[in-house]
């Protein structure tokens, strides 16, 4: 049986009933998480281009400005914008507690329909997701797209999603910075092994960032607003170096396996990514960090039908089965909620395990 459900968009209240477009209120939202307009434009496939004209379409429309571009600052809200963002997430929380008594079931009499829609699920790229995406989405009706951590993070702020999966290492409060704990809850899914991607046989001898610095290797980013790129802006502040000292910093790809492949391609001397990405192109490999990688929800809709189903199937032998078969990965009591609250300088961060 498949079902309609209602939705969230803007309009303008004059009389015409003129829409903003769907993709406009999530357009602002990575635009506050990111700080710039061409990051935020990355991070939802879209082109600069389009995502100006989506902003120049909207101010023309209403008379109101909703984003204030500054040269060599990057970009950030304007008060209509902040309040947009806002005023989008609070409808969805108000239509997320009703919106099973709204779904209205239409029938297909021609084929026999695929599981309806019940979870939107935004997500930081990770090889067990990709290996499990289109099974959970026709058997289960998980709908998972996959962005950067940043970004998947701010589509669940602001209500577009009901769960977003991300990663962080131990000391990382970039992204948690992005949660409440009083309104969300994480769940356990995963630990992974993150380092540096090099040519087979690792020919160059490198055992650090600092080598690849310092030897001026090529070098294979991810984008900006990805748990990846985050954590390689960490670790090269903990070596004492600036993205201006890597070779590459600027060249980007938006997937563990396309920075495996471009080292394979011979298109750069090195790349930081999972090291299952690295044995899947037998490439060689530099551990740098272990990291988890979680799930968050609102913590009033763990009882819900849909949240249970979701933690027994990242729980399920499924699951297993796909992080078996990669290097670097184990599961991580899969399903578990998984503490962090607020520290005493006001700083979130994950409690001790």
């Amino acid at each position: 049986m498949r079902a309609l459900r209602p939705d969230v968009s803007w309009m303008l209240a004059d009389g015409s009933l003129r829409p903003l477009g769907r993709e406009f209120v999530p357009l602002l939202a990575a635009i506050a998480a990111h700080g710039s307009l061409a990051a935020a434009a990355r991070a939802l496939a879209l082109s600069y281009r389009g995502a100006w004209g989506m902003i120049e379409v909207a101010e023309r429309t209403t008379g109101a400005r909703f984003v204030v571009l500054e040269r060599g600052r990057g970009a950030r809200l304007a008060r209509a914008g902040e309040r947009l963002v806002e005023a989008d997430a609070h409808v969805r929380e108000l239509l997320g507690s009703n919106v099973a008594a709204l779904i209205v079931p239409v029938r297909d009499p021609t084929r026999r329909p695929a599981a309806t829609l019940r979870l939107r699920v935004a997500a930081s790229h990770d090889m067990v997701l990709a290996a499990l995406r289109e099974g959970w989405r026709s058997r289960h009706g998980v709908d998972i797209g996959f962005h950067g951590s940043a970004e998947a993070l701010a589509l669940y702020a602001a209500g577009s999603v009901d769960v977003a999966g991300f990663h962080v290492g131990a000391s990382d409060r970039t992204l948690l910075a992005m949660l409440r704990p009083t309104r969300d809850t994480l769940l356990r899914f995963l630990r992974r092994t993150q380092g540096l991607i090099l040519p087979r046989g690792n020919p160059k001898r490198v055992k650090t960032l600092a080598d690849v610095a310092r030897r001026n290797l090529r070098f294979v980013n991810r984008q900006p607003g990805s748990g990846t790129r985050i954590l390689l802006d960490r670790l090269l502040i903990n070596g004492g170096l600036q993205p201006a000292d890597v070779d590459g910093y600027a060249n980007e790809e938006f997937t563990h396996a396309a920075v495996a492949a471009t080292v394979a391609a011979g298109k750069a001397d090195a790349g930081v990514g999972l090291e299952a990405a690295a044995r899947e192109f037998r490439l060689a490999f530099v551990p740098l960090a272990g990291e988890e990688y979680l799930f968050v929800c609102r913590r009033r809709a763990l009882r819900s039908p849909a949240i249970k189903a979701f933690r027994a199937l990242i729980a399920g032998e499924g699951t297993r089965d796909a992080v078996r078969h990669l290097a670097g990965y184990a599961l991580d009591d899969p399903g578990a909620e998984r503490g962090f609250g607020r520290r005493a300088d006001g700083s979130i961060a994950l409690l001790p395990a």
